[in-house]
């Protein structure tokens, strides 16, 4: 399986770290950047690796920054992204699970690492399970594609024991 990741200078020893981790378990890794640790513009990185997910020439990306959020907001705004950040172990499973997300960022000022590569290996090793997430997914997609989305009537009354 092939992977995408990339991070700012904040994110860059996790980045280091994590390529190295990847490529031990036999991930295939395109490592877009940055490659030493100077001032640079995360957007770049989560538009390449991005744009690598949403082609298909790679299954998943990482992204690394300080707090996670910006560059997680620059992936989102490449079409066929959906990108969460992983802060949080059931978080990150249901990232996959009930979103089908492509792309995890992590910030590496707020995480250890040790719980980013244990977040990483979850994310990896989790499915989307469909079922009614699916029409949330699509409606998703509708929004990116600036269509108008609809609240979808309760199809299960017992919703509440399922929150």
């Amino acid at each position: 399986m092939k992977i995408a990741i990339g991070g700012d200078r904040c994110g860059f020893d996790y980045k280091m770290k994590l390529v190295k981790y990847l490529e031990e378990n036999d991930y295939e890794v395109k490592d877009v950047g940055t490659y030493e640790y100077v001032p640079c513009d995360s957007p770049v990185f989560a538009a390449d690796v991005g744009k690598l997910v949403a082609s298909g020439d790679c299954r998943y990306g990482v992204l690394i920054c300080a707090t996670g959020t910006g560059i997680a907001i620059a992936a989102n705004k490449v079409k066929g992204i959906m990108c969460g950040i992983g802060y949080d172990d059931e978080v990150t499973r249901k990232m996959r699970e009930h979103n089908d997300a492509n792309v995890i960022a992590f910030g590496a000022g707020h995480m250890k690492y040790e719980d980013v590569e244990r977040r990483l290996r979850i994310f990896l090793g989790a499915d989307f399970i469909g079922m009614h997430h699916s029409l949330r997914v699509e409606q998703i997609k509708e929004l990116e594609k600036g269509r108008m989305i609809h609240q979808s009537p309760l199809v299960n009354q017992d919703w509440k024991s399922r929150v």
